[in-house]
């Protein structure tokens, strides 16, 4: 249910479970990991997902049966793709929910289509979120808009979530991988090391 294509220095891993929203079962969440983890080879780094939904988080069937809630596997994964050396996109086919959140916040890029939502809602849930993510979150959209969403529980329509910097491109369905594809060609062409010393410089600042 994950797809990876491999294209020189271009890794894109896939969601592909659209008839239950991209929701992730433990399986998918430890291939995913695994995969982020291997791709710190990779020059750019896509996530992307089937249908019209990019994730709606965890498989709630599993929650109500594991501990998948508080898997240390989410930090896992969103570790590996912030550690990634070059340059790492969210590109959300549509809506963004609950844990799903996480690896879009430790993606360099967000990029989604009109209509995408962003919400997480582990107040309503009676999760706390993933450690690393509020302060992702918070970095970019600010403390109190990281409250609106993890607190006060809302949903953030796509044009609200840009205007925040939570997103940092809006394109058409048609345009979202054509739009990755121009996004990651200068990296793709560049030397390995010039595209981590930026992504470092900026780390720095």
């Amino acid at each position: 249910m994950i797809e990876l294509e491999k294209a020189g220095g271009l890794w894109i891993a896939t969601l592909n479970r659209p008839e239950k929203a991209n929701s992730l079962t433990s399986a998918m969440l430890t291939e995913l990991a695994d995969i982020a983890e291997a791709a710190q080879e990779a020059q750019a780094f896509v996530l992307t997902g089937r249908g019209k939904v990019f994730s709606a988080g965890a498989d709630l069937e599993e929650i109500k049966t594991t501990e998948m809630s508080v898997s240390p596997e989410w930090e896992r994964l969103s570790a590996a793709i912030a550690a990634l050396p070059g340059l790492s996109i969210a590109a959300l086919n549509g809506t963004l929910a609950g844990g799903a959140c996480g690896m879009a916040l430790a993606c360099d890029l967000r990029i989604a289509v009109p209509g995408a939502k962003v919400f997480y809602p582990v107040m309503k849930l009676g999760y706390l979120p993933q450690p690393s993510d509020p302060a992702r979150l918070a970095a970019l959209v600010g403390p109190a808009r990281a409250k609106l969403i993890l607190m006060a529980g809302q949903k953030i329509e796509a044009e609200e979530a840009h205007s925040f910097g939570l997103l940092d491109r809006i394109v058409e369905p048609e345009a979202l991988m054509p739009t990755v594809h121009t996004l990651v060609a200068d990296v793709l062409s560049a030397k390995p090391e010039i595209a981590r010393g930026i992504k470092d410089l900026c780390r720095a600042q």
